[in-house]
């Protein structure tokens, strides 16, 4: 007698297979998938605003700057308070500001157990989660979670307000060689045990900084 050797997987692409080729008609044809189902901020709140509550809300901490100069000063100021040390950055562009402020750096990769602080850049900032979107282009995955310490340096051109318009950015500015790795930070890495005891930084940085440089500013 033959036996039947399908396996659970061939049944279950079987089952797919013929759904992708026999549809059922839409049982809703008026629905809209297009608008916006999320609230609106309230009294039209600025954008940057926006994100700055949104993220500190995740207790993440933001810190924004003037300009460049005014994110070097702010920059010192952070690591002189926190004492930090070992402070790594691999991307060429946020090394020359850093070289610019006197904060030592090291970029070895080899080094990468001893970072103790990971700075790095961004895709973009959603203001309607308080997210930052990172990406293998830009950023090192151990970079943005290996450390205790996450510093990102993004500007007031890359905050959106939804994870679609981040999305749409990411999809212009690469076409089809997208990024491997595209991923959605809020705020530190925690976690819950069944007690429901809140813990930060189990599974990544137990801090995150956005310094927020504007390019936008414009004089009266």
């Amino acid at each position: 007698m033959e036996q039947n050797t399908t396996t659970a997987k061939e049944k279950i692409l079987k089952k797919v297979r013929q759904a992708l080729i026999f549809k059922a008609k839409a049982m809703y044809t008026n629905i809209d998938l297009d608008s916006n189902v999320y609230a609106q901020p309230k009294n039209e709140e600025p954008l940057l605003e926006t994100f700055a509550r949104n993220f500190t809300q995740e207790h993440g901490q933001f810190v924004f700057c003037d300009n460049r100069f005014d994110f070097i000063d702010k920059m010192l100021t952070l690591v002189e308070r926190k004492k930090y040390k070992m402070l790594h950055c691999w991307e060429p562009e946020l090394q020359q500001q850093l070289k610019e402020s006197g904060v030592p750096f090291i970029d070895d990769k080899k080094q990468m157990e001893k970072a103790f602080v990971g700075i790095t850049s961004c895709e973009s900032l959603v203001a309607r989660t308080g997210s930052i979107l990172i990406s293998s282009t830009k950023n090192s995955r151990q970079l943005t979670i290996f450390p205790q310490v996450h510093i990102v340096v993004a500007y007031t051109s890359q905050v959106v307000m939804e994870l679609k318009d981040a999305m749409l950015q990411i999809k212009n500015r690469y076409g089809r060689n997208l990024p491997s790795m595209l991923c959605f930070t809020t705020g530190p890495s925690r976690t819950a045990d069944i007690e429901r005891t809140l813990v930060i930084g189990a599974h990544g940085p137990k801090d995150v900084f956005v310094f927020l440089i504007d390019d936008q500013h414009q004089t009266a």
